[in-house]
């Protein structure tokens, strides 16, 4: 599949199982995040590769949040569960900082577009993932856990592992009409 046609086609999948990308491949994942514009080259970013050990502690994580929050018992048992639905997560946090000629929220979409590159460039070595974000990536217990600082903003949780559907369901393409204008 060549690059335009990845982007042509690009689907998130949700159900995702093993194995997940490791060694060369999940190097080259890290790297194409790398490669995501970033305007004063701040690198505003950092990814955290969560795996077996690594998603149990994010599960007692979210467990935690959960519980703080006061969430009830239903909302905690889902918490908790949510790592295991891939073998893999990357979190990536933007890491912003002060900068007189890139504002905090140019930073914020740099991060994002390291999630899309690495999600593409999972899929172009025959893996799937899911861009998941939601009221986890503003909850202080979950910043704290993975480490964040003041000023820090985690853009998502990029679940990532082998697709269990090997037919991606069809989406239909939306006409262009109704979201270009021209000036």
């Amino acid at each position: 599949m060549n690059a335009l046609e990845l982007l042509l086609n690009r689907r998130s999948v949700s159900r995702l199982t093993t194995p997940a990308p490791e060694g060369d491949i999940l190097q080259c994942i890290l790297a194409a995040g790398m490669r995501a514009p970033d305007h004063g080259a701040l690198r505003p970013w950092h990814f955290i590769v969560m795996q077996e050990e690594g998603i149990n502690k994010f599960s007692q994580l979210l467990e935690k949040a959960a519980i703080d929050g006061a969430m009830g018992e239903d909302v905690a048992e889902k918490a908790k569960s949510a790592p295991y639905r891939a073998p893999m997560i990357i979190t990536v946090i933007a890491k912003v900082v002060e900068h007189t000629k890139v504002p905090a929220w140019e930073q914020v979409v740099s991060a994002g577009c390291v999630v899309h590159a690495m999600q593409m460039a999972a899929v172009a070595q025959g893996f799937g993932g899911i861009w998941r974000t939601g009221s986890w990536t503003e909850d202080p217990t979950v910043k704290a856990g993975l480490g964040c600082g003041e000023n820090d903003r985690i853009v998502g949780f990029l679940y990532l592992g082998t697709p269990e559907l090997k037919t991606p369901i069809k989406v239909s393409t939306p006409d262009l009409t109704d979201f270009v204008s021209y000036f």
